[in-house]
């Protein structure tokens, strides 16, 4: 059972259309079960009915045409009750209706469960039979099984061919596909993949002005693939077995056949370009070997994807351009990393569009931080054909408009004259305090990981630098940066804001921060080394760090030190002690060095319950929500399937931060918060009225804080503070704050 269901659920995905997906699943659940008849419903959510898209064993001239209201027959039953539904004798159920169209009525047993993803009945999946009778429990747990692995794979389908109708003008109007917010914001610009060499699935379709050129290039990539397999084949002859060395026959057979070369330079002669028409081909063979029940032979489509990257790396090696971005680019890719953000022009940068993350991965905080509108899909796009596409991101709703309609663009522009009015109107705000109208003023901070980025955030009102991000400086090298060199940039940074203070977290690497020039391999990087125990196991690398933040201190003395990820009393202890001896050292020889204020992030559920231990060590402690929450509500922040469990203003979270605020008021200790929640207006709110001593945020969500820090007095966000903690669901806490922010 467990191979035909794996089978199954992999000829599905590798489907091109989503109607060539439901027949594959009609055909083969019908094969794999003693049934007499399948059939695949989907919901029409704007009519409220499920119509019949594929079957097997029902009149093939109904198919598209049959459709059953939601509230009605078994088929309603199975969604109304979102689970398996059995019935011996169809005909004598209450809700038993058939349709005539499709020759339902002579089978009696039915068996049908809904397809479920995230959380919305997609259809229904049914098995008929033509005796009454039960099904038995194979037959129910294969059923089970499999439409609960086909849900995400229709829904995938759905969306491939969504954007396939919008990429041919086919869809009218102002149809979207529909993901996460990262970012907030709109915009209209290109679509730019990163790097559509990287891997085939990646590459895009692109016409090509030179066909012969294409062709000669192509054909030399093939050749020398060839003499590479040749010259690896004889280089190891010696140390490898002869199965292991027939594997490079293999390669050359596969390359030599006609087959793949001769589809590859038809499809470049009917103007593919090599990559795309290379990609194209490698696909359609690989599914052939993919669809065979032989899974010997099935193998045979990991040696087709095999050959076609190492002739994609020789293809990579000739292209001699040098990258340009559109003047208006979307980046597009599986993830967008930091630093493939930072290699686009920052003119040039409107938006972005991940397959993964969340609206607290750290790509989304640079977004933010940029003012850089960002979506996540909840389905796979066609990543290959969207190169150079126009797109509209709406990162206000989560939704993306690839190839939009002139109404589409026209009123997304309207949004964005809209957008920048209210941005011109809230500057009017830079240079006034953050002050309630009964006079408690909240000092309001930046968050920057570039030295570029001093300009934003003195341009926003800022009042110093909350948090500066060291790790972008690394994360942008090839190599680690020796003290000189963060000594100037730390040292351009504070005379930026001097006198006004600055946070320079100490390098935050590990998790999703992964140092391309020191790689650390870990089955769960969150939860291995990061943060401050990275740098605690070399010290070699920290005391570079401390001793340049201790020199760019001296003469300023604006400058405040950030450890991450504390976990333990026993971490702070060592990492005071290392910038202790970095102090002594620096004094010894001679060199100027000013001390400096220390803090501490609270970001890990041990910490908040040490917050008064830790507050009796150093001079401030600052709450980190983006992996506090991750971390007290066990939800990775970079997984779209479970962004809704992430939620900054969760009880649990609003509570632990009420916590460590109290904690460190005890010991006459400050408390900021730094985290994504701090430049959210409600979240914002919600701090207010708990007490904390200063905000930090993205230098875009200055203004918008500073609005609702002025509309609000301290006693109404207390107030509002013991509604929110008397409630049990985050959802409510935010209507709440919303509902209080619309009102005033």
């Amino acid at each position: 059972m467990l191979v035909t269901l794996r089978q199954i659920v992999q000829e599905v995905s590798t489907a091109t259309h989503l109607d060539d997906a439901l027949d594959i699943i009609v055909r083969r659940v019908k094969d794999a079960l003693p049934i007499d008849a399948c059939a695949v419903y989907l919901t029409d959510v704007e009519s409220n009915h499920y119509v019949l898209m594929a079957a097997d064993g029902f009149n093939p001239a109904s198919i598209g045409g049959v459709r059953i209201d939601r509230q009605e027959g078994l088929l309603g039953l199975v969604g109304e009750r979102h689970e398996l539904i059995t019935v011996p004798d169809a005909a004598a159920h209450p809700r038993y209706h058939p349709s005539s169209a499709t020759g339902e009525e002579r089978y009696h047993s039915f068996l049908g469960v809904p397809l479920i993803h995230y959380h919305q009945v997609l259809g229904v999946l049914v098995a008929w039979k033509r005796a009454p009778g039960q099904f038995d429990k194979d037959e129910l747990t294969f059923f089970v099984t499999i439409a609960a692995q086909l849900a995400k794979a229709i829904h995938d389908a759905a969306a491939v061919d969504e954007v396939s109708r919008m990429l041919s003008g086919e869809v009218q109007g102002d149809a979207f596909i529909q993901g996460i917010q990262m970012a907030a914001g709109v915009a209209i610009g290109t679509a730019a993949l990163l790097d559509p060499l990287a891997s085939l699935e990646s590459i895009p379709d692109r016409p090509t002005q030179d066909i012969d050129a294409e062709e000669t290039s192509f054909r030399s990539a093939v050749a020398a693939v060839h003499e590479e397999l040749r010259a690896s084949s004889e280089r190891l002859a010696a140390d490898l077995p002869g199965e292991v060395r027939a594997l490079f026959d293999v390669y050359a057979m596969l390359l030599g056949s006609d087959g793949l070369v001769s589809d590859a330079l038809a499809r470049i002669r009917a103007g593919n370009w090599a990559p795309g028409a290379w990609r194209e081909t490698i696909a359609d063979h690989a599914k052939v070997f993919e669809q065979m029940e032989d899974p010997y032979l099935r193998v045979g489509a990991e040696d087709i994807r095999a050959i076609g990257q190492r002739v994609l790396v020789q293809l990579q090696a000739e292209a001699k351009e040098s990258r340009q971005y559109p003047q208006q680019c979307i980046l597009v890719g599986d993830t967008v990393s930091i630093t493939e953000i930072a290699a686009v022009p920052v003119k040039q940068l409107a938006g972005i569009v991940c397959m993964r993350g969340s609206a607290l991965s750290h790509t989304a905080v640079m977004a933010r931080a940029l003012g850089i509108p960002a979506v996540v899909s909840l389905a796979p796009l066609p990543i290959g054909r969207l190169d150079g596409c126009e797109m509209v991101i709406d990162g206000d709703q989560g939704r993306l408009y690839i190839e939009p309609s002139h109404a589409v663009r026209a009123a997304f522009r309207r949004l964005i004259g809209e957008a920048q009015a209210r941005s011109e109107r809230l500057m009017a705000l830079r240079d006034l305090p953050a002050v309630t109208p009964d006079g408690f003023r909240l000092p309001l901070y930046a968050n920057i990981g570039l030295v570029s980025d001093t300009v934003a955030a003195r341009d926003s009102g800022a009042e110093g630098v909350g948090l500066y991000r060291t790790e972008y400086h690394f994360l942008l090298r090839e190599a680690f940066p020796l003290e000189d060199e963060q000594y100037q940039i730390y040292r351009e940074v504070l005379e930026a804001f001097t006198p006004r203070p600055v946070t320079l977290r100490t390098l935050d690497a590990g998790g999703d921060k992964i140092l391309p020039y020191f790689p650390v391999v870990e089955d769960n990087p969150f939860l291995g080394c990061r943060g401050i125990r990275f740098s605690l196991d070399h010290p070699e690398i920290f005391l570079i760090q401390l001793r340049a933040m201790l020199r760019a201190n001296a003469g300023l003395n604006n400058l405040q030190v950030l450890f991450p990820m504390i976990s333990r009393v026993g971490e702070l202890d060592e990492a005071l002690g290392l910038l202790a001896r970095a102090y002594r050292e620096l004094l010894e020889e001679g060199r100027a060095a000013n001390k400096l204020r220390v803090g501490v992030m609270i970001e890990v559920p041990s910490a908040v319950f040490l917050a008064t231990a830790l507050a009796e060590r150093v001079d401030f402690l600052s709450v980190g929500t983006n992996d506090l929450t991750q971390y007290l509500l066990a939800v990775d922040r970079n997984n779209a399937q479970v962004t809704t469990p992430y939620d900054s203003l969760h009880p649990a979270v609003l509570n632990a931060i009420h916590q460590v605020i109290k904690g460190a008021h005890l010991r006459g200790k400050p408390v900021s918060v730094c985290g994504e929640l701090a430049g959210d207006p409600a979240g914002a709110l919600l701090l207010l009225g708990m007490g904390v001593d200063a905000l930090s945020m993205s230098p875009a969500s200055l203004a918008r804080v500073k609005l609702v820090i002025r509309s609000f007095t301290l006693q109404r966000a207390r107030s509002l503070l013991d509604e929110a903690l008397g409630m049990e669901d985050g959802f409510a806490i935010h209507r709440l704050l919303n509902g209080a922010i619309e009102e005033n």
